[in-house]
Formats: structure tokens, C-alpha cells, sequence
């Protein structure tokens, strides 16, 4: 697997060998040992999750105050726009992005570590998620800071439409009044 550090070098781009012919592809979604190399640490995984969202749908941006989760996020069908946000206060990179295209033809993952806010937004006609977690969900913990923060600024492709949201993300903070990680 191949581990390309992000603008924020916490925040991976995982890109698995692929094995491909006519007859189709394999390769490893996941290997403990070469992530933990990787990463630099040994990272446990607790829950593993998949959701299906319609295009247009935008999912974030998440995280948990308490029991913060890791992600490993990646595409089986589809595309999506996924992005992390530093949200650790003590962090020379605190309050900023990082975005990636995910999608079923580039088979890139996405390394968001405990910290930060995390959402995606489905840029085809609907997609597959599945990401591995280092914590429980916790729904009492669970914080949304909005999609469209104007000081964060995130460079979604939306081309002029306004996503689809929950009504959860709908009532998301602003990122100057949201509760971060010290």
C-alpha cells in the first residue's frame, strides 16, 4: 500500500496494490500491519459502518467530543468528495481542510484520525461508503459544525446546487462557536 501525507500530514491517502486483468481486480481493503507502518502506530478498529446516499446528498461534517473516532473511509460504488477538518485547538493546522475525491475506479482510502470533522458529499448518481472507526458510535458525543462554515471555506463541488442534508446536518454549527479538541 502506498501512504501519500495530505496539506495536513496527520490526514492520509491510502492507495492499496492493485492486482487487475480481464477477469477483474483484487486487492487488500485493509492489512493491520502495513496500516499501522503507515500511520507510524498501532490503530485499532472497533466498528465498521456502510451507507448508500443519492447524489447530491452531503453527509458532515461529523465527529464525536467524546470517544473521538478514526476513520478509514473508502468508495466501493460510486464517487463521493470526502473531506477532514482539524479540529484540535493545539494543532499548527487547526481549522483547516483537506479534500479527495473517493470513487470505485480510483480505489483510494482516506485516513481521517481522531480531531477532526469529517463529511462527503456524493457526486454520482449514488454511492457505497464503508469506513472502519477506532470508536463506538456515540450519539450523545456527536457534534456537526455546518458544511458551508464560511470561515472554513470548504471548496465543495456542489456546482451551484445546494446539496441534499439531514436534518441534523441542516442544524450544524458554525465553526467559530463549535466545541473542538484542546
Amino acid at each position: 500500500m502506498k501512504a501519500t501525507p495530505t496539506a495536513i500530514p496527520d490526514v492520509l491517502i491510502i492507495e492499496p496494490k492493485v492486482f487487475g486483468d480481464d477477469r477483474g481486480f483484487f486487492f487488500e481493503s485493509f492489512n493491520q500491519a502495513a496500516f499501522d507502518a503507515a500511520v507510524g502506530k498501532h490503530v485499532s478498529f472497533v466498528q465498521d459502518n456502510h451507507s448508500r446516499s443519492a447524489k447530491g446528498v452531503l453527509r458532515g461534517l461529523h465527529y464525536q467530543i467524546q470517544q473521538p473516532q478514526g476513520k478509514l473511509v473508502r468508495v466501493t460504488r460510486g464517487a463521493v468528495y470526502d473531506v477532514a477538518v482539524d479540529i484540535r485547538k493545539s494543532s499548527p493546522t487547526f481549522g483547516q481542510w483537506v479534500g479527495v475525491e473517493l470513487s470505485e475506479q480510483n480505489q483510494k482510502q482516506f485516513w481521517v484520525p481522531a480531531g477532526f470533522a469529517h463529511g462527503f458529499l456524493v457526486m454520482s448518481d449514488s454511492a457505497d461508503f464503508l469506513y472502519k472507526t477506532t470508536e463506538y458510535y456515540a450519539p450523545a458525543h456527536e457534534k456537526c459544525i455546518a458544511w458551508n462554515d464560511t470561515d472554513l471555506n470548504i471548496q465543495w463541488p456542489v456546482f451551484g446546487l445546494e446539496p441534499t442534508l439531514s436534518k441534523k446536518d441542516q442544524q450544524g454549527s458554525i465553526f467559530r462557536d463549535a466545541v473542538v479538541f484542546d
